[in-house]
């Protein structure tokens, strides 16, 4: 006899942590449906429309927002895709939060509320908050990719230290949190195991590579000025600003053990980070 398993909803399936959930929970046999523009059943955070076809036959969803908490509307969103997601049966939410915005706790109240009372006179639904801190992939994989390729990364960080979080933790994170029981109502801060600053971090890469990458702090008037003139959109260009100026004021320089809370182990430190990155390749172009 074969067992069913109920259907889960990745959105950000191809970004840094949902394609790494989603890999994770193919390689247990369970079934995941895939939410993105690109999907072959595409989710768009901008039309509404899209959201009720993926939801079909969904018993627990990863709800990653494009582009951030953070952004305008974002409250909205997933306040309206919880309700949705929870009239259609959906009985676990797992939200992808950030640690120190304000506007990403307005929208884990938005997720919590609606999950915790249902729409109308309907059942609820159990939730779930991984308040992450800063992604270490964002060296090989995200923005801050072509600066190390570069051989200069310039940002406006000074020497407020960030406990940098590899994704991969966060996937294991969040693939237990939706398969096991015990999680409900639980709101996690990940993080990784030390604080680094943004140079620290830098050389940790250099020493992993040995590529002449150098740090340089700059002003946030001077890193929004060089983003501009990359045509990076003035949106983005604004949440970076908001990111460095605000996020990062030693808010957020402290370490947890949520990680081995839930996963009964360490979190992955930066330079073991950097030195699979870097034999993976992931620095080896020019």
């Amino acid at each position: 006899m074969t067992r069913h398993h109920p259907m889960t909803l990745v959105l950000g399936g191809t970004g840094k942590t949902g394609s790494r959930l989603v890999s994770r929970l193919t390689a247990r046999d369970l079934p995941v449906r895939i939410g993105s523009r690109s999907g072959g059943l595409p989710f768009d955070w901008e039309r509404p429309a899209t959201w009720g076809p993926a939801l079909d036959g969904v018993h627990a969803a990863y709800v990653s927002y494009y582009p951030d908490l953070a952004v305008p509307g974002a409250v909205e969103a997933v306040g309206a895709f919880a309700e949705l997601a929870v009239a259609r049966g959906v009985r676990r939410l797992v939200l992808l939060s950030g640690r120190g915005e304000d506007e990403a706790l307005a929208c884990e109240r938005a997720l919590a509320t609606v999950a915790e009372s249902g729409p109308g006179a309907g059942a609820g639904a159990d939730w779930t908050v991984l308040r992450c801190s800063w992604f270490s992939q964002n060296f090989s994989e995200g923005y801050l990719l072509g600066p190390v390729l570069a051989g200069e990364v310039a940002l406006p960080a000074g020497p407020v230290g960030e406990p940098f979080l590899d994704a991969d933790d966060i996937a294991d994170v969040a693939a237990a949190v939706l398969t096991e029981d015990g999680h409900a109502g639980r709101v996690y801060e990940l993080t990784g195991p030390r604080l680094l600053t943004f140079a620290e971090a830098t050389a940790t890469i250099v020493e992993a590579t040995g590529r002449p990458v150098r740090y340089a702090r700059t002003s946030p008037e001077e890193y929004a000025a060089g983003l501009a003139a990359e045509q990076v959109p003035a949106d983005v260009i604004a949440f970076l600003g908001y990111l460095f100026g605000t996020v990062l004021d030693g808010r957020n320089a402290s370490v947890t053990d949520d990680v081995r809370r839930v996963l009964g182990r360490p979190a992955r430190d930066f330079a073991d980070f950097a030195r699979a990155a870097a034999a993976s390749g992931a620095w080896d172009g020019e």
